[in-house]
């Protein structure tokens, strides 16, 4: 039994190498140095949108730095109580280091996930856009039950998130909705999200109490930064402002703060009336058209090189996956073959597991494409 232990715990260390390998735990330490510097500065709050970017990246390196150390620090003690256990044959010692390598694997896979994104944007914050689809009111109340399982998602990870845009459905939920994810990495994690997502259940607004089914479409986009250059003559950008509409509150409801941007070439349409001044509304409406102008360009370029000829604009994409709560309590990914039992821990923020078999999976059709 022994052995098996330190086979595992031999195989565990690898892992962990491996790991510490591709996230280069020394540059990272480098890139704590640096941000540190420049988060001491003196003038550093003179540019608050500089400064919450500092901050934001020195908190994440730091955390990525110490899950790293903590969990070297963990294999390591692994491998001494298995020593002491072995060497006074105690049982109990033994059965705590079979639970810490059980814990331990877990914690591995999960950042093993982490070096599986390394596409082009996926470092970058999040654009998470959710429109209801086909179904009526239940695709509307589908909308909103989606748009909290993402808030919670983040809320449960600690990642700052920000609702730029809601449109409330007449009798109930959401015609669509728009938030960030304020972490990095949140594009790379999120984007596997992307697609059609359909919900079968006894319909609580059908009085008969029929099955319905019905749709949602989630979209993620990456964050634009100042190295993208997409420039948005003004020409082409037509800005209607109007007044927030949903649950009031404070100066909401009252003036014509609430922007819409319509982006002439393409007609692509965005709109945000989270913020109380016309002027917040439209600097985050137009990074919302910013991204969507990234992705259509990227979606361009690849097309490009692929030979293919597609629209841009595009669909939501295929079906990816079905949340049933009736007749049976299941949520399936249609693409990996993942499912839970429990409906409701998934609507409640508990989509680790679908995100990391989704990244896994996308990983092996790039390999199979490359191949």
């Amino acid at each position: 039994m022994t052995a098996d232990y330190a086979d595992q715990l031999k195989s565990l260390d690898a892992t962990m190498r491996n790991i510490e390998t591709v996230l280069d735990l020394s540059r990272l330490r480098r890139d704590k140095e640096q941000l540190e510097q420049a988060a001491s500065a003196p003038d550093l709050w003179d540019d608050q949108a500089k400064a919450q970017e500092v901050t934001s990246k020195l908190s994440h390196v730091s955390s990525e730095i110490n899950k790293l150390t903590k969990l070297r620090g963990r294999i390591d003690d692994a491998g001494v109580l298995l020593e002491l256990a072995e060497a006074e044959g105690d049982a109990s010692s033994l059965a705590e280091v079979s639970a810490e390598l059980a814990d331990l694997a877990k914690a591995i896979d999960e950042l093993e996930v982490r070096t599986l994104l390394s596409g082009e944007y996926d470092s970058r914050e999040a654009l998470v856009a959710i429109r209801a689809g086909a179904g009526g009111v239940d695709a509307a109340d589908f909308a909103e039950m989606l748009l909290r399982m993402y808030l919670r998602w983040a809320e449960r990870h600690g990642y700052s998130t920000e609702v730029y845009d809601t449109s409330y459905a007449e009798e109930a939920g959401l015609k669509s909705a728009t938030f960030a994810v304020k972490a990095p990495y949140a594009y790379g994690t999120l984007s596997v999200e992307s697609g059609t997502h359909r919900l079968v259940r006894i319909s609580p607004f059908d009085n008969q109490g029929r099955r319905q089914t019905s749709f949602a479409g989630v979209e993620v986009l990456p964050v634009v930064e100042q190295t993208d250059h997409i420039d948005i003559p003004e020409n082409e950008m037509r800005v209607d402002v109007f007044r927030s509409s949903g649950p009031g509150g404070q100066s909401v409801n009252t003036t014509d703060s609430a922007v819409r941007i319509t982006h002439i070439p393409t007609g692509i349409v965005v709109s945000c009336q989270n913020e109380k001044s016309q002027l917040q509304n439209k600097a985050s409406a137009l990074r919302v058209l910013q991204a969507r102008l990234l992705e259509r360009k990227r979606q361009e370029e690849k097309a490009k090189m692929e030979g293919l000829k597609t629209d841009a604009a595009g669909s939501w994409g295929d079906q990816m996956r079905s949340y049933v709560l009736h007749p049976y309590q299941m949520v399936k990914d249609l693409r990996t073959e993942f499912e839970t039992g429990n409906p409701n821990a998934v609507f409640d923020g508990e989509i680790d597991s679908f995100v990391e078999a989704g990244i896994r999976w996308r990983k092996q059709q790039q390999l199979e494409a490359a191949a």
